[in-house]
């Protein structure tokens, strides 16, 4: 993300170091423009972009203005610099997205926290399984159940039981999506597979909460702790169970689900860059070489050798993690592809 880089831009700057590109997207460059020292470039590729600082690959010894020659808390802090404003964009997404509408699992009854009001509560479709029927008859994740079999339900939970009562036979499902009504019918499995339903849908209660003005960036602040350590446990979870690649996804998924979300509306999209920039910031922070930790943690070893790092050593190191993290996300991208041509 852009964001992302635009915080280490500023408080290079603000250090006092040289910053000889600050790049949208990857090259190859597009056009640039170059104001002062620093050239800002559109370039190519259209993944985020990057910023170039003399110095920060342990050369220019020469430069009194180079990275390497600033002190320790300057280097810090702008290496930190970065996941620190996918924080803050994230608490100010989540902040806008509280006065706009967001998304929110709510059953009817449940206590609405305050200063929110519950909008547009309804019985919604929240996942489509791979070639379940739901899935073949054309239902999206985002529709909104209006009735089933001409009976209309309150409640997820009642809607759930009915169709339980009904495998093996056709569901007409009149749905609202993107603002018009529209009918799917669905051929329910006789026997469905064990942990599947007949249909193949998720469902849930969900509304659009509002907040007011002034409670928004508190609410904004809660979700992004909330979701920073959702995420970190997930990660947890994931490594202890060892399921690996099957569990991650890469550029090609992230742009698919950016479609998907784009289509259900603003509230959506919002949640999902602001959820994706929490990721990307936990992501920068692992210890990893060629990733803002692993550069931290060579800042930090550095500091307690107190002496400089080999440069060669730590060159090839980075170099290597990042070869690494190439090979992964390609891996990534071709099970992302794989994926999605066998839906």
């Amino acid at each position: 993300m852009i964001t992302h880089e635009f915080g280490h831009f500023i408080v290079a700057k603000k250090a006092g170091m040289k910053v000889e590109e600050f790049g949208f997207g990857f090259p190859p460059r597009i056009f640039g423009i170059k104001k002062g020292e620093t050239l800002y470039s559109i370039n190519w590729i259209p993944l985020g972009g990057f910023v170039k600082i003399v110095g920060e690959d342990n050369t220019e010894h020469s430069d009194p203005r180079s990275f390497v020659n600033k002190g320790f808390w300057w280097k810090f802090a702008t290496l930190i610099a970065g996941i620190f404003m996918n924080f803050v964009l994230a608490w100010v997404l989540y902040s806008i997205g509280g006065v706009v509408g967001l998304p929110a699992e709510y059953s009817p009854g449940d206590q609405v926290p305050a200063h929110a009001v519950l909008h547009s509560q309804g019985v919604t479709i929240t996942d489509i399984e791979k070639n379940s029927p739901a899935n073949k008859a054309g239902i999206l994740s985002g529709d909104i159940v209006l009735n089933a079999n001409g009976k209309s339900f309150d409640t997820a939970t009642n809607l759930v039981a009915y169709l339980k009562t009904q495998d093996g036979s056709t569901i007409s499902f009149l749905l609202q999506r993107q603002g018009k009504q529209v009918t799917e019918n669905v051929q329910s499995l006789a026997n469905p597979p064990a942990g599947s339903g007949a249909v193949g849908i998720g469902i849930s209660d969900v509304g659009i909460l509002r907040y007011k003005w002034y409670a928004a960036p508190w609410f904004g602040l809660q979700q992004t702790y909330y979701i920073t350590t959702s995420t970190i446990s997930g990660l947890y979870g994931l490594i202890r169970s060892g399921e690996g690649l099957s569990s991650l996804g890469g550029p090609v998924k992230i742009a698919q689900l950016t479609g998907e979300v784009t289509r259900l509306g603003l509230g959506y999209v919002i949640q999902f860059t602001a959820y994706l920039s929490v990721n990307l910031a936990i992501l920068n922070i692992i210890p990893f070489p060629a990733l803002d930790g692993g550069r931290i943690l060579f800042l930090l070893i550095e500091k307690i050798r107190r002496k400089p790092n080999n440069p060669k050593i730590e060159a090839m190191v980075n170099t290597i993690g990042f070869l690494v993290l190439l090979a992964l996300i390609a891996l990534i991208s071709i099970k992302d592809v794989g994926s999605i041509l066998h839906k």
